[in-house]
């Protein structure tokens, strides 16, 4: 009669079967050794949790995979023995329940913030991630769009003009904004609408295009429907956002920057016209190939100017430069495809290419006696591995079929990359034969994978994204020296088993 009557209950609140029944003290340690990431409803009665367990219910079905929501009725004779041993008392509360929440098999905290279906997942996804920004209390004159079709909707029917904050969850100036935003909106109340959208998720790419938002936060302005400037004046306070909106101008054009062979430089400026010229008359020169917008460029000139300072005088060679986005013959003939690329010119013949030349000392050192390069190391994706290397053309196709991928954008000089390098790739040979997993790894250096890590928000490297049939979920930022972290790392079972079942 007990079984019948509990299925009754459950049948009239339409309790999914991913909820987890446990009335056994047994089978509940056996439940938080197992799973990492664990919501458990505790009730007073069989009915007192039923608003909670219908929520719950779609909760569990939207984290399927990524977290394990459990229920104990206390009020029958098997779970009053369980609430007693783990000492839990939902009479006491109001509503007769109680959300607490296990982590990695232990006690972590009790859910306090709102039980909406949105906030729920965000926190399952995230347990000790930020709350959502619509759950501050200050952000609430700040209208919070969750779906395409209700910004649109706003658009269409807001008499008022409208400042749109475009957004990620992860990204560093955006938190930053955010509190200034909601004030910003508190302030301006009844004259202007401040909303704000997370667009990071790849469902958002149609719109990210239309607005040309290309990295996080970007701000839109809309006056009856119609896109008319953007907001860029990311030092803003709250004043600054509300005096601009009561004068709306476009950005002003950025100061251009001073062509490198325009300024004060004792390196030679070499074009396509001269550069022959050039090397005749010098038969030892080492050049730098180089863009205006490449920041490793930038980094390198200062040191490259002072070298050719003192080497530029009557040394054993000289230093020259060419700006190979405007040189583009002289770029093209000898194949430069990265910035800067540094040449070495021995009687008008290029000997050597040295990617490790960066510093003022380095760079004399070599002009007083010129060496080959050690060999280049042969690059990761060249070397035979289970990692399915991506770039921009491929990313979103290769993803949407994978169950479960793990990406790590990097960029090949950086150190803790190659650190992490071996492990990624013992954790992606571990799954090879495992069709709904993915192991993939992006070149943010290359070609257009730039804007790709940026879209993605990359702000380091390595950066580890955690994706779900191309869903971005979450980044991953546990110990990446060790493989079966990596191997675990999107599995809803303990770290411990995980690791004792490779």
């Amino acid at each position: 009669f007990h079984q019948v009557w509990l299925l009754l209950v459950l049948d009239a609140v339409k309790v999914s079967p991913l909820i987890e029944k446990v009335s056994d003290h047994k089978d509940f340690k056996k439940l938080l050794r197992t799973r990492t990431n664990v919501l458990v409803l505790y009730t007073k009665t069989a009915t007192s949790g039923d608003s909670h367990l219908k929520l719950l219910s779609d909760v569990a079905q939207t984290v399927k995979g990524q977290g394990t929501i459990a229920w104990v009725n206390c009020g029958d004779s098997e779970g009053r023995k369980l609430c007693k041993k783990v000492k839990v008392d939902p009479s006491s509360k109001s509503g007769g329940s109680e959300l607490l929440h296990y982590k990695d098999g232990t006690f972590h905290t009790e859910y306090n913030r709102p039980t909406t279906f949105k906030s729920m997942v965000a926190f399952l996804k995230d347990p000790s991630g930020p709350p959502l920004w619509e759950e501050n209390p200050e952000a609430k004159d700040v209208i919070h769009i969750e779906a395409e079709k209700d910004f649109r909707k706003l658009l269409k029917k807001e008499e008022r003009p409208v400042l749109m904050m475009f957004y990620a969850p992860w990204c560093g100036v955006c938190k930053r904004m955010q509190p200034i935003f909601q004030q910003a909106a508190t302030e301006t109340k009844g004259r202007y609408v401040l909303a704000g959208m997370n667009v990071h998720p790849a469902e958002f790419d149609g719109l990210k295009q239309e607005y040309n938002v290309k990295g996080y936060p970007t701000f839109c302005y809309f006056e009856k429907g119609k896109f008319l400037h953007h907001y860029e004046n990311y030092g803003a306070t709250a004043k600054d956002i509300a005096d601009w909106l009561r004068n709306p101008q476009p950005p002003q054009p950025k100061t251009p920057e001073v062509p490198w062979s325009e300024t004060d430089s004792p390196v030679f400026h070499l074009t396509d016209e001269t550069f022959d010229s050039f090397l005749e008359e010098h038969p030892a020169a080492l050049v730098m190939f180089y863009a205006p917008w490449c920041g490793h460029c930038k980094k390198m000139k200062p040191e490259y100017d002072e070298a050719a300072e003192i080497l530029n005088k009557g040394s054993p060679g000289v230093l020259a430069a060419v700006d190979a986005t405007v040189h583009k013959v002289v770029g093209d003939r000898f194949k430069i495809s990265g910035f800067p690329t540094v040449k070495y010119f021995k009687k008008g013949e290029e000997k050597y290419t040295l990617p490790h030349l960066r510093s003022k000392d380095k760079i004399i050192e070599f002009m007083h006696n010129p060496q080959a390069p050690p060999p280049p190391e042969q690059s990761w994706e060249d070397k035979p591995s289970s990692v399915s290397h991506l770039g921009s053309e491929d990313f979103r196709e290769a993803l949407k079929k994978k169950k479960h991928a793990l990406v790590m954008f990097y960029a090949p000089w950086c150190p803790h990359c190659k650190n992490a390098v071996p492990h990624f790739t013992t954790a992606a040979e571990l799954f090879k034969e495992d069709r709904k997993i993915v192991y993939a790894a992006v070149d943010c250096t290359k070609g257009q994978n730039h804007d790709l890590c940026k879209q993605e928000g990359v702000e380091g490297y390595p950066t580890f994204n955690y994706y779900n049939y191309g869903k971005f979920m979450e980044k991953y930022n546990g110990d990446r020296g060790v493989s079966g972290t990596l191997i675990c790392f999107h599995t809803n079972i303990s770290q411990t088993e995980c690791k004792e079942n490779i």
